[in-house]
């Protein structure tokens, strides 16, 4: 019960934290802001907290369902923007990006189901925590760059071009550190598919879908290098290929059935 009470503390946190911001953004009250910051620090605490409680409590990884790997995706778009405030503080906006961001999957995350399970055979193994781990950092990454790229869209006639500049940078860079991880989750799910089910590949909709995201980011990262595509075009394409990391996380698991519905 008290672990169950400790998971919705950090969703509150991550509520106030966003109306801070957002007030504080909106009426250029920096006291507003700073108070939203520390809220947001405390979030996280508190959510690093439970995570490694649920972890404990398991006995294993907890990103082993729907509900925990949700709970570690919000956690990890949390730590990137508070780590880039850390890292410049002038990146105030990281807060106001990634707070909501953090609130929203969290929030997901509350209406799954959070009992604590015994891992399903195919689960045990020692590819787990690597092939979940990166899948989370990958995820929390497209999700901040998508988060850059609306940021850029919605205030590319207001900002500086040395704003739109940095923007454009970081969520390219963001996309670079999430498409490595990406692949060594297809990687290493292939390594692990083979030891579980005899096949390094079986069409699974989870597998498949994973693929389609992963040639999806090799597109954009093609334009941008070969092509040298910048600034709208880009950030609409981050966006765009984020809602396609969101398909293979909720839909494929909602609409499709397989052998990764567990997850």
């Amino acid at each position: 019960m008290m672990l169950n009470v400790l998971f919705y503390i950090p969703i509150a946190l991550y509520f106030v934290a966003m109306l801070l911001e957002f007030m504080g953004a909106a009426f250029k009250r920096a006291s507003l802001r700073r108070a939203a910051w520390f809220i947001l620090l405390g979030a996280i605490g508190v959510h690093t907290a439970y995570t490694v409680l649920r972890g404990i409590r398991a006995g294993r990884i907890p990103m082993a369902n729907q509900f925990e790997f949700a709970n570690a995706f919000a956690l990890g778009v949390a730590v990137i923007g508070a780590l880039f405030k850390l890292r410049n503080r002038s990146m105030d906006w990281m807060v106001t990006l990634c707070t909501p961001c953090a609130f929203v999957l969290i929030s997901y995350a509350a209406f799954q189901p959070q009992e604590i399970t015994e891992l399903m055979p195919a689960l045990r193994s020692v590819w787990f925590t690597a092939h979940i781990g990166t899948a989370v950092l990958s995820y929390a990454a497209f999700a901040v760059a998508a988060c850059c790229g609306l940021r850029y869209l919605l205030l590319e006639k207001k900002e500086t071009d040395a704003h739109l500049r940095q923007l454009d940078n970081l969520s390219y860079k963001l996309v670079c550190f999430g498409y490595l991880m990406l692949t060594v989750v297809i990687l290493t799910g292939c390594v692990w598919a083979e030891q579980a089910w005899s096949s390094f590949w079986t069409w699974d909709p989870k597998e498949v879908w994973a693929l389609i995201t992963w040639i999806l980011y090799s597109i954009y990262l093609h334009q941008r290098i070969r092509m040298n595509w910048r600034g709208r075009r880009m950030a609409f394409f981050s966006i765009l290929a984020f809602v396609f990391v969101i398909f293979t996380f909720v839909g494929v698991n909602t609409l499709m059935s397989g052998l990764h519905s567990y997850a």
